[in-house]
């Protein structure tokens, strides 16, 4: 089926990772493929124009834009909706991946989260959560949520702390606790072979297979796992078990990694035959039952009450980095991801992370990105800010934290809304004003109906351009009091910094 890309149309969704290429316009020349997610991130079978039409397959599909087409197969679904974005953003939720009021934790959103992931990396200790704890604290960030990152278990699959790692698990958490954070730990769908724990999910036929009826091994990116098949029921009871078992130890919830599509083969053999798409989905499904829960990628979960993280991003300015921060949470929001997280402050990717650190980490960019995350739906530390950074840029990383303990009560709001509405909390300009000519407009957001965010994403620079939608709109200072009015009809302003931490209009 070719659909023609009216004039002035522009499309959005699929894969967020795509974020950086959207919207896709009569000048497109791209595919996005959703039948197998191929990304590392969220992806919907989904997308929609600024003209209120969308296209919706729910086993995903293949479209590929061709500079004034967009050729899809023939038993799509093709939606005209409204006029708008936001029209037929919400005529799609409501019929294909609706909002039922839940959400996940709020703790995950009224304070920054910490990752113990950059600091510890592998070589998770209970001595070392607690010291990283108790630096966090003494620095003068906020407790918060606190995830134990990949290293705390005796091994994949076997879902409990590591005796000599962590000798005493309960009195860790209870510390954590009284000190005011909440506990979450990182666990995936795998199980390390030849193991006590392999061997019971083998012969209790636990585990994905090959065709020839031996365990399916895949290679990720921590070697060679069996995986659990998330189609049956039993395998879906025997991990609930051990994550019962923890919970009654104290620990609140769960960062779940893993679950990518393309870690799943089209030839395994699983309890329902499902797909490797569907296999991700039902990870996603199972971590629903879990307030406290962390996904880097998901198919077909937009309506879930999940808290997304972008993929891990370099520390870099380029679209690998910082540059695909705002794109990409935008993409999430018009997919159905509203409680989205942009990653891991100053960059996730860990190896990238470390070869920054052995030359000289740019501590521009790391507050930067502080500052871009500090008025999105949720904010994550990991590499810690007052270890990398000097005190000047460490006291810039603090007033992003007070910034955003300012609109905090207005970000817990949005996201109570988004549950019940399924509306981005961080929306396209848009989407908020289609009337605008403002649809290629991905490196400013608006923060619910109210607040314009403007982050700086350019190197060394002390302003930059904002475009301001018709109507009066304030300056907003962290000084209280302090307001300068604006009367835009639709224009670009050069704004200076002005030493805060953020560029950010209110709409009167």
């Amino acid at each position: 089926m070719q659909i023609n890309i009216l004039e002035n149309e522009y499309w959005y969704g699929g894969c967020v990772k795509y974020g950086t290429k959207m919207p896709f316009s009569r000048e497109t020349a791209f595919t996005v493929d959703t039948t197998l997610n191929p990304t590392p991130n969220q992806a919907m079978p989904f997308l929609v124009s600024s003209k209120g039409r969308y296209i919706w397959r729910d086993t995903g599909f293949r479209a590929e834009f061709m500079r004034g087409w967009i050729l899809v197969p023939d038993d799509c679904q093709v939606w005209s909706e409204g006029k708008n974005l936001k029209d037929a953003y919400l005529a799609a939720c409501a019929k294909h991946f609706s909002f039922d009021g839940r959400i996940p934790a709020i703790e995950l959103f009224d304070k920054p989260i910490y990752n113990t992931w950059i600091e510890l990396t592998f070589y998770q200790s209970q001595k070392a959560v607690e010291n990283y704890a108790e630096k966090i604290l003494a620095s003068g960030l906020p407790a918060g949520v606190l995830m134990i990152d990949d290293g705390w278990s005796e091994y994949y699959g076997d879902w409990r702390f590591h005796s000599g790692k962590f000798p005493e698990p309960e009195k860790m958490i209870k510390k954590l606790h009284d000190a005011g954070f909440k506990v979450m730990v990182w666990l995936g769908p795998f199980i390390t072979a030849d193991t006590v724990a392999f061997r019971y999910a083998r012969n209790h036929d636990l585990l994905i297979k090959n065709p020839d009826g031996s365990p399916y091994i895949v290679d990720w990116w921590n070697g060679y796992s069996a995986v659990y098949d998330m189609s049956n029921p039993e395998a879906v009871a025997h991990f609930r078990g051990q994550l019962d078992a923890l919970m009654e130890m104290g620990v609140d919830g769960f960062k779940f990694d893993g679950g990518d599509s393309t870690h799943y083969d089209r030839e395994n053999v699983t309890y329902a035959n499902t797909s490797a798409n569907e296999q991700a989905k039902l990870w996603g499904v199972f971590g629903e039952e879990y307030p406290f829960n962390e996904f880097r990628v998901t198919f077909d979960e937009g309506g879930a009450p999940l808290l997304q993280r972008l993929c891990d991003k370099d520390h870099s300015w380029e679209v690998d980095g910082l540059g695909g921060i705002v794109p990409d949470t935008l993409a999430q929001g018009i997919t159905g991801h509203p409680f989205a997280c942009p990653d891991m402050i100053g960059g996730g990717e860990y190896l990238n992370f470390q070869h920054a650190m052995e030359s000289k980490l740019d501590e521009e960019l790391f507050v930067r990105h502080c500052q871009t995350a500090a008025l999105m739906p949720s904010m994550q530390f990991s590499a810690a800010p007052y270890r990398v950074l000097g005190k000047e840029a460490f006291d810039k990383v603090l007033a992003a934290v007070k910034l955003r303990e300012k609109y905090e009560d207005y970000i817990v709001g949005l996201v109570k809304e988004a549950g019940k509405t399924g509306e981005p909390v961080a929306r396209y300009m848009t989407y908020e004003f289609p009337d605008e000519n403002c649809e290629e407009i991905v490196d400013q957001f608006m923060l619910g109906k109210e607040l314009l965010v403007a982050p700086i994403l350019t190197k060394s620079a002390k302003g930059r351009k904002v475009y301001l939608p018709k109507g009066k709109w304030s300056r907003q200072y962290m000084t209280d009091g302090k307001e300068s009015i604006l009367e835009s009809s639709g224009e670009d302003f050069e704004v200076m910094e002005e030493a805060e931490p953020l560029i950010v209009f209110k709409r009167l």
